[in-house]
């Protein structure tokens, strides 16, 4: 019986490391699905794919690469890499709220590690949304900015909800040291990986 070839450690060629601003609507793979465009539409690259995932209705930092190692290294829980968010979120968070996220909370599968989190101004690069979405007017909103070391599916819409701030538009800013500073909605950058 022969033994499988062992998978090449880096990928031939040049390592890349891209970074793209996920506009709201897109799926964080490359092919359509039957409602949303894929990120075909907007990188035409053989050979990267996402370093993780942003959902549908989240915006901003997603990074792709060539290098199946550094894909792991951005994405392995263990490896702890800081993904900073900023959240519109529905309601006026509390002293206790924000407490709670600092020290992590217990949601459905387990417990989440601490967050830094702070209330914070509108951020002033902010980009319109496309198309304008109108939030109700008669309950208060606040900006939260929110540091993870964890990447759980929705784990920022999941952690506010659970302290009771829905969150009404979430915008990841920054992997690592990567931002998506200067990169407006559907444009990319390349990266020194």
């Amino acid at each position: 019986m022969s033994r499988p070839r062992p998978r090449p450690r880096t990928p031939k060629g040049q390592t890349r490391l891209i970074a793209f601003n996920k506009p709201m609507d897109v799926l964080s793979q490359f092919t359509d699905d039957t409602h949303w465009p894929g990120l075909k539409r907007y990188l035409d690259m053989p050979g990267i794919y996402p370093a993780g995932r942003l959902d549908r209705d989240s915006e901003g930092l997603l990074l792709l690469t060539n290098d199946g190692i550094l894909q792991a290294r951005l994405t392995d829980p263990k490896s702890a890499t800081p993904k900073t968010y900023f959240a519109l979120v529905e309601g006026v968070p509390t002293p206790e709220a924000l407490e709670a996220l600092r020290r992590g909370v217990t949601l459905k599968d387990g417990p989440t590690r601490p967050a830094q989190v702070a209330q914070v101004a509108e951020p002033g690069w902010l980009w319109p949304r496309d198309p304008p979405v109108r939030f109700r007017k008669t309950v208060p909103e606040a900006w939260l900015r929110l540091t993870i070391t964890e990447g759980r599916n929705r784990q920022v819409r999941r952690m506010c909800a659970h302290v009771g701030l829905p969150v009404l538009r979430l915008i990841r800013w920054s992997v690592g040291p990567h931002t998506v500073e200067g990169i407006g909605p559907g444009q990319w950058k390349a990266l020194q990986p």
